[in-house]
């Protein structure tokens, strides 16, 4: 569904991962973070993120006083980074119809107060290809507005949804503007583990 109108290519799958298949995913990626661990990057000024990060893929997205760019390693283990799970395939093959598979997959942990603010995705090399999100855990208020001037407006992410930017919509402004704290029992602790899909290089 597209729940903007005056926003094409903003897609919307609400509770599209059921609660089994959520907890099996939120399994596989506690076994990669045992490979790939969570790490808390700085923007190319030095101020740290308010999330932790790691990634999924041939490719993973990284931000350090260098600046922002994908790479094949990790940057505190120096190893690959885990491969990107087949549920995950899947659901870019079943929901994007991109011919290409996604090479990179950010994980991004969302604990208390971390949020993320407006941006765009464009350090991809091929910015017609689409980004792909599925949330995990607690529900997030999540902002979207045009790639240019334009009014935001916001749209609750639950534990299960998935969201696309594809077309128009691909480079649209978005973040995370708070979690509601307690809306998920998936995760122990709270909090939410977003998963952003992506056709990196």
């Amino acid at each position: 569904m597209e729940p903007f109108p005056d926003l094409p290519g903003f897609h919307y799958w609400p509770g599209r991962l059921h609660e089994a298949a959520q907890a099996s995913l939120l399994a596989e990626i506690d076994t990669a973070l045992a490979m790939a661990p969570l790490y808390r990057p700085v923007t190319p000024g030095g101020k740290p993120f308010s999330v932790r990060m790691s990634n999924f893929g041939a490719l993973g997205w990284v931000s350090d006083r260098a600046g922002y760019r994908y790479q094949p390693t990790h940057p505190g283990t120096g190893a690959p980074w885990p491969p990107i799970p087949p549920v995950l395939l899947n659901l870019w093959a079943e929901l994007t119809g991109w011919p290409r598979p996604p090479d990179a997959c950010l994980i991004n942990l969302y604990r208390e107060d971390a949020r993320m603010g407006l941006h765009q995705d464009r350090d991809e090399a091929d910015l017609c290809a689409p980004v792909l999100s599925v949330s995990l855990g607690d529900t997030a208020v999540f902002r979207i507005g045009p790639a240019g001037k334009g009014p935001t407006r916001s749209l609750k992410l639950a534990s299960g949804d998935v969201c696309a930017l594809t077309g128009p919509a691909r480079l649209a402004r978005h973040g995370i503007d708070r979690l509601l704290a307690g809306s998920s029992r998936l995760m122990p602790g709270g909090g939410r583990i977003n998963l952003t899909l992506r056709q990196a290089a």
